[in-house]
């Protein structure tokens, strides 16, 4: 795997909130703990099921031409988002994000896998307006960490600001009221709950 400054992984915090959602699991002995990242490695991966880790939103694995993909995730796939409650317009009854990295690298003390996501365009659509109750400025990067006899399953958002100046009256005020409370950190116990879930038996 190639060396990558852990910097890299999530981008600086610039306008808005962030969140910072963390759960860690303990294994006896470091060889155990190495020999499992790759099974919850490919659960953070494993974007369809993610709903069954979170118990809230469903999310589903879209590819580059607009159709689900029954499989683990690459860069430039999209994750269709149905939280509860309406959806927007423009993201067609749904939120969107591009999958637009994804990392595998040995750090001096363990392995990591990193996923970043960022708000984006109905893939089918041709309006370049924004799809999510984000700005495209915000990210959610997600990462499984490997360090000694834990691993580490994580979630950071960054620049999260309310979607409020495209599309229609309809989703700028859809969105405005779902962005602030994100903001206020009702969207935290959600991110709490898959990255419990992820690392369960």
């Amino acid at each position: 795997m190639e060396e990558k400054n852990e910097l890299s992984l999530v981008p600086p915090q610039l306008h808005g909130s962030q969140m910072d959602a963390v759960e860690k699991r303990q294994f006896d002995t470091e060889q155990e703990a190495i020999t499992s990242f790759r099974t919850f490695a490919n659960r953070l991966l494993d974007v369809n099921n993610w709903g069954k880790y979170a118990g809230i939103s469903a999310f589903q694995l879209i590819n580059e031409k607009g159709i689900r993909a029954d499989r683990l995730a690459v860069k430039n796939d999209f994750i269709r988002i149905d939280i509860p409650g309406p959806g927007t317009q423009v993201g067609m009854g749904y939120d969107w994000v591009l999958v637009e990295e994804i990392m595998e690298f040995s750090s001096s003390d363990g392995q990591i896998l990193a996923m970043r996501v960022r708000p984006c365009p109905h893939p089918i659509s041709n309006k370049a307006e924004t799809a999510h109750f984000f700005k495209p400025e915000a990210t959610s990067t997600f990462i499984i960490r490997q360090k000694g006899k834990y691993i580490f399953a994580e979630e950071h958002g960054r620049n999260e600001m309310p979607n409020t100046g495209q599309g229609t009256l309809y989703d700028k005020g859809r969105n405005f009221m779902v962005g602030i409370a994100a903001k206020i950190g009702l969207s935290y116990p959600q991110w709490k709950s898959l990255v419990k879930g992820l690392l369960k038996d």
